[in-house]
């Protein structure tokens, strides 16, 4: 099992126990717009389980409710008195969290409720604060740096690699001519590419413990590579404990993940079935999501299907139809699907960049430049996001806007003779050639060919640009 950092705060299964029927009420009173009182039976059942990441998310999915309907943030009394820190870290964690949930866009109420969680030792709390604070910074006006140190300072000493090279970048970004920092995002990325086999990806530092007398279970229930027999187990057992307290979301969470372990149809359509009454019960939009993410795996492994057919049998004209008909359905539906991810969760950056993916593998250039335009900024999207920019621009007619796009793109990336930059040459080569640069066009398939010489019909477009401008005009106009 993953090992916990040091200082984590177990929460004990009574109170959790207890602290359900908080949240119990707080839902009640969020169904009837008393988001008020909502707020309070929630931070009530949070005193007592305060990693319970469910009802943090749902409170804050209250706060918004709140906010939208034209609630004020809390009186400037009020506030104070909650701002004053004590010696209690769980007590100044949640009194940020009220304030927060009464200005559920105050980066530094943020700050607060992410530094007291993790001196109180409740790190699942951290995990889910976290990105939040580094979007909402991301995305005003002013990013704080001091902001996105802090982030990156706590994910290391919790061992999430991941996440504090993310902060950094970010920290980067604002100060690019700080060499320390530099330094300590090539370490960072490193640690991350290390230690892959260990926590850094993890939600719940609370799963990693709990039922340690069952430890056979939960390494069974992990293995890459399970038996029927196992997974067929795993779904009683979760379908027992779900059947034991219908209301609990996490014992619905844990019954939709052995369901859908099983890569079992009928185990499917029932997890699709449970989702879909679940939403319909709370609107919770993460429960329509999940449906979406299932059937996208189903179709997933439909497209592995048909490809090996078609490899089998590459002439098939049949298969060959089937599969591109197929690939079509399913871009269509991934685009309607991250379309609406991206109008739920606007801030969500991966959302809007798939959503642009699909648009452009479906040829809608004029809908997927904007997007890609979006995505760009965030760090983590800006080459792959501006690669397909460039090329997105050269498809819709824009072939000085693609030049310009990939020749920024190819100064400011790092590295030279990997995957994207032989892409990044190579369309702008493309490009160049299109727009009857010859020579320019020349020197970019020249550096791709010196990289790797079989890189798609580069050999093809050099030799037919040095044999004169006829040649160079069909080259332009191949592929």
């Amino acid at each position: 099992m993953a090992e916990i950092p040091e200082g984590y705060r177990p929460i004990p299964p009574e109170d959790q126990k207890k602290a359900e029927a908080f949240f119990r009420y707080g839902r009640a009173a969020a169904e009837t717009a008393n988001y008020e009182y909502a707020i309070e039976m929630f931070l009530q059942g949070l005193s007592l389980d305060p990693e319970n990441v469910e009802a943090h998310k749902e409170l804050r999915e209250i706060s918004l409710k709140r906010k939208a309907s034209g609630g004020k943030s809390l009186g400037m009394f009020d506030a104070m008195k909650l701002k004053r820190p004590s010696k209690d870290d769980k007590q100044n964690m949640l009194n940020a969290e009220k304030l927060l949930a009464y200005d559920p866009g105050n980066t530094d109420v943020m700050v607060t409720l992410l530094q007291s969680a993790h001196r109180a030792g409740f790190y699942d709390t951290v995990l889910w604060i976290g990105p939040i604070l580094q979007q909402a910074n991301f995305d005003s006006n002013k990013p704080n740096y001091s902001h996105f140190i802090i982030l990156k300072d706590i994910y290391k000493d919790l061992k999430q690699w991941k996440l504090a090279t993310d902060a950094c970048q970010y920290a980067a970004q604002l100060r690019p001519d700080n060499m320390d920092l530099q330094s300590e995002l090539k370490n960072l990325g490193a640690q991350h590419t290390m230690d892959k086999g260990g926590y850094q990806t993890a939600t719940s530092f609370r799963q990693s413990i709990r039922d340690l007398e069952g430890q056979k279970k939960l390494l069974d229930a992990e293995k890459d590579v399970m038996d029927l027999g196992i997974l067929e187990r795993a779904v009683r057992d979760a379908e027992a404990e779900w059947k034991a307290d219908p209301d609990d979301p996490a014992k619905l969470t844990k019954l939709i993940d052995a369901l859908e372990r099983t890569e079992d149809p009928n185990h499917e359509n029932r997890a699709l079935e449970l989702l879909e009454e679940a939403y319909k019960k709370t609107r919770q939009f993460k429960y329509r999501q999940r449906s979406g993410k299932i059937k996208m795996a189903q179709m997933r492994r439909m497209e592995r299907s048909l490809r090996a057919a078609l490899q089998a049998s590459p002439d098939d004209p049949q298969l060959k139809k089937d599969y591109a008909q197929f690939r079509q359905e399913q871009a269509e539906f991934e685009l309607a699907e991250y379309t609406l991810w991206a109008e739920n969760y606007p801030t969500e950056m991966q959302y809007r960049y798939e959503q642009a993916v699909r648009q452009f593998q479906l040829r809608l250039y004029d809908q997927a430049i904007p997007n890609l335009q979006r995505a760009r900024s965030d760090p983590r999207y800006r080459f792959d996001a501006g690669l397909l920019l460039g090329q997105a621009f050269l498809m819709a007619g824009f072939v000085d806007e693609a030049i310009d796009t990939l020749g920024e793109l190819i100064e400011s990336y790092p590295l030279q003779g990997d995957a994207k930059s032989k892409e990044m040459f190579y369309w702008q080569g493309r490009a160049l050639e299109q727009k009857g640069e010859a020579q320019l066009a020349l020197q970019r398939y020249s550096k791709v060919a010196q990289w790797d010489f079989n890189y798609q019909d580069v050999q093809q477009r050099i030799r037919k640009l040095r044999a004169g401008p006829g040649s160079a005009s069909a080259a332009a106009t191949a592929g």
